[in-house]
């Protein structure tokens, strides 16, 4: 089974910049779907955003939309969440999630996930 470990959160000022990392060891994510969800605190996990790897299509959650992109090395097995003109309900736990079928969004039930990354954005 893929490992995932997500990387890059922190603490960040309302209107600053943080890049996300999900590093995928063990299978190779060229057939995988990849997303990034988040949970907030009383909140359910939704996705973020997801790419097809060999694709390299994306799909946005409105609410990010502009101001999120992520991306993916190939070569390095890693996807990116890279955010920016971050918000403070911006703030939760982002987790990485890859769904073998490699299409979509990755589908909860299926998908590898991380353990998760902090990301806290201030007022």
């Amino acid at each position: 089974q893929v490992q995932l470990v997500e990387s890059g959160g922190g603490l960040v000022q309302a209107g600053g910049s943080l890049r996300l990392s999900c590093a995928a060891s063990g299978r190779t994510l060229s057939s995988y779907a990849v997303g990034w969800f988040r949970q907030a605190p009383g909140k359910e996990r939704a996705i973020v955003a997801a790419i097809n790897w060999s694709g390299g299509t994306t799909v946005y959650a409105d609410s990010v939309k502009g101001r999120f992109t992520i991306s993916r090395d190939n070569a390095k097995n890693t996807v990116y969440l890279q955010m920016n003109s971050l918000k403070p309900e911006d703030t939760a736990v982002y987790y990485c999630a890859a769904d073998p079928t490699g299409w979509g969004i990755p589908r909860v039930a299926i998908s590898s996930w991380g353990r998760g990354t902090q990301v806290t954005v201030s007022s």
